[in-house]
């Protein structure tokens, strides 16, 4: 784990906006595709508020959810309807969108028509990740019903159906594995309750702290 600390969220936006739109230029100039994982949640919309006018050939990005809340895309807490109205936009609304939600009643109908859609873009160029206080990240949550199977190093899943405490729907999510094949990985957290989350995160077995299944290898981007 590498921590980049700055010293404000709206530094650490535009910082790290414009650090994935050059990972994802360097990808495109040598490869014909870039995949694009990115999380749902109230942190990332700023960075991609900015990062939406990366000047880029967003036609040849793939872009994928870390996670998903099964509701339909005009759900207020669909994370596709946040991608789309936050990241698909000016120059990046020509990139690929993948969603997760197919209208079945419970994700695990339909996840293997789900995962063969994804798997050609696999493995993830670029991850970008984000934390809750309770050390969750993408619906890698803390005794969640699937945990165990998401993290498993034998597991051939792509995705996981996730059952979390205290959540009103079923959730989707990248598996572990899937999430450490990323060529490059970021996770950004603000302030001092998330930098003690992690800090704690760090010294627990994924199982209670799920977000240390991905931090080897992970550049940590903080503000306070």
């Amino acid at each position: 784990m590498i921590l980049e600390t700055y010293p404000d969220d709206d530094l650490l936006f535009m910082g790290v906006a414009n650090l994935l739109a050059g990972e994802l230029e360097n990808v495109l100039l040598h490869e014909e595709r870039a995949s694009f994982v990115v999380p749902g949640g109230s942190t990332p919309g700023p960075i991609f508020d900015a990062l939406c006018a990366a000047d880029i050939d967003w036609s040849r990005v793939d872009v994928m959810l870390s996670d998903e809340r099964w509701r339909p895309e005009v759900h207020v807490r669909s994370n596709a309807r946040l991608i789309r109205e936050r990241l698909l936009q000016g120059r990046a609304a020509s990139a690929v969108f993948h969603p997760y939600y197919t209208g079945a009643a419970r994700p695990d109908e339909t996840l293997a028509e789900v995962e063969s859609t994804i798997l050609p873009c696999l493995p993830i160029s670029v991850l970008l990740l984000g934390m809750g206080a309770d050390m969750h990240t993408a619906s890698l949550f803390p005794r969640a019903k699937g945990l165990c199977e998401a993290l498993s190093d034998q597991t051939t899943a792509l995705l996981t159906p996730i059952e979390a405490e205290g959540e009103p729907e079923p959730r989707v999510t990248l598996t572990a594995n899937v999430l450490n094949g990323a060529l490059r990985k970021h996770l950004v957290i603000i302030g001092a309750e998330k930098r003690a989350a992690l800090e704690r995160a760090a010294t627990l077995p994924p199982e209670k702290a799920p977000v240390n299944a991905i931090l080897e290898g992970t550049t940590v981007h903080w503000a306070p």
